[in-house]
C-alpha cells in the first residue's frame, strides 16, 4: 500500500499544511524566497506532519492548533536537509539541484537558518511551555548530530553504536518529537504522549536504516543521486559497517576517499549489495518496527492507531 492511500483520511488537513508551508517561507528577499521554494518544491513524504496529525488524534483534535506544530517540525526538518547538503557537498536532493549547488554554501546556510527561525515563529502559537522545552531540546540534539556527521566523515573505524547514536539525532529524534508534540498539542495524557514518543523513535530508527539500505540497492533514478553516494562521501552507514566484517572488503572500504576511482567504487558497492550486510540491516530495521508495533498495543483503539500500524508496515517494505 502506498503512503498517500494510508493517509487519505488526512488529505484535507495535509493540503492545508502544504499551503501553510508555502506561506511560511515567504520572504521579501527574492534570493531567500527562491532558495526556499526550490527546496519545498523538491517534495518529500511529509512524514513528520503526518505523525503530528495522527498522534493529535489521541487528544482533542483541532487542525488549526495542531497545524502550527506540524509546520514547525517540517521546517526544522527542511532546515536540516539544507545544512546536510552543505556538509555532504551534495549536488542533488531528490533528483533536483541542491540550494548550495544552485547558488552557494553561504546562501544555503542562511536559507536553512531562515527556515529554522520560521519554525520557532510558528511554535509561538502554542501556549504549553512543555512543548517549547521539548522542541528546544530536540533542536540542540539535531545540531549535535550535524557536528557528529562532520566529525565522522571517512572515519571507518566507528562501530554500530556510533552509527545508531548518529541516526537517532539525524532522523529518529525529530520523528519521535513529532509524535510526542502532536499528542501534547492536543492535550493527550502523559502516558499516551510518552508511548507515542517511543513509538516515533523506533519508527525513525527503522526509517533511517531503510534509507541507508536503499542508498546501495535502489536505482539512481529512484534515489535522485548515484547509488552508494553516502559511502563515497565518507558517511558510514549500517550496510557498510556489516560489510566490513569481511576483512578484505574492510581494507578496500578503508581506502575510500573523495577522489576514489569510479570503477573501484562501483565494485565496492556491488560487493556490499551481494553480501549479507543488506539482509542483516533489514533484520535490525525490522526489530525496531516490531518494537514500535508492540508499543501501540498500549494505546486505545481508534482509526489513528490503525493508520500508525499501517505506516509502520509501509516503512518496513518501502523501496524508495
Amino acid at each position: 500500500m502506498k503512503l498517500n492511500l494510508i493517509n487519505s483520511p488526512l488529505k484535507a488537513d495535509l493540503e492545508l499544511i502544504e499551503k501553510e508551508l508555502e506561506k511560511s517561507i515567504h520572504s521579501d528577499i527574492d534570493l531567500l524566497q527562491e532558495a526556499s521554494i526550490q527546496l519545498l518544491k523538491a517534495g518529500g513524504k511529509r512524514i513528520r506532519p503526518i505523525f503530528v496529525l495522527l498522534c493529535a488524534k489521541f487528544g482533542t483534535y483541532d487542525i488549526h492548533n495542531v497545524k502550527n506544530t506540524a509546520i514547525a517540525l517540517e521546517l526544522i526538518h527542511m532546515a536540516s536537509l539544507v545544512h546536510d547538503d552543505v556538509i555532504d557537498e551534495a549536488d542533488l536532493r531528490r533528483g533536483r539541484p541542491t540550494i548550495s549547488y544552485t547558488w552557494n554554501d553561504r546562501v544555503a546556510m542562511y536559507t536553512g537558518d531562515y527556515m529554522l527561525a520560521r519554525s520557532l515563529d510558528y511554535m509561538t502559537n502554542i501556549e504549553d511551555p512543555m512543548a517549547h522545552r521539548i522542541l528546544a531540546k530536540a533542536i540542540v540534539e539535531v545540531c549535535k548530530g550535524e557536528i557528529e556527521q562532520i566529525k565522522d566523515k571517512y572515519r571507518f573505524d566507528q562501530n554500530i553504536r556510533d552509527y545508531l547514536r548518529r541516526i537517532k539525532r539525524k532522523t529518529a529524534l525529530l520523528i519521535a518529537v513529532s509524535c510526542e508534540l502532536g499528542a501534547v498539542s492536543a492535550g493527550a495524557d502523559e502516558k499516551t504522549y510518552r508511548i507515542l514518543y517511543r513509538f516515533g523513535y523506533c519508527i525513525g530508527m527503522s526509517y533511517q536504516i531503510i534509507d541507508d539500505i536503499l542508498d546501495f540497492t535502489a536505482t539512481e533514478e529512484t534515489l535522485g543521486k548515484p547509488a552508494g553516494e553516502d559511502l563515497r562521501q565518507g558517511n558510514i552507514t549500517l550496510p557498510a559497517l556489516y560489510a566490513m566484517e569481511d576483512t578484505q572488503l574492510r581494507e578496500r572500504i578503508f581506502k575510500i576517499r573523495e577522489n576514489i576511482d569510479t570503477k573501484e567504487m562501483e565494485q565496492i558497492i556491488t560487493h556490499i549489495k551481494n553480501s549479507d550486510a543488506i539482509e542483516k540491516s533489514y533484520d535490525l530495521s525490522q526489530k525496531y518496527l516490531n518494537k514500535a508495533l508492540v508499543l501501540l498495543n498500549d494505546l486505545p483503539a481508534n482509526p489513528a492507531k490503525k493508520m500508525l500500524q499501517d505506516i509502520a508496515k509501509y516503512i518496513g517494505k518501502r523501496k524508495y
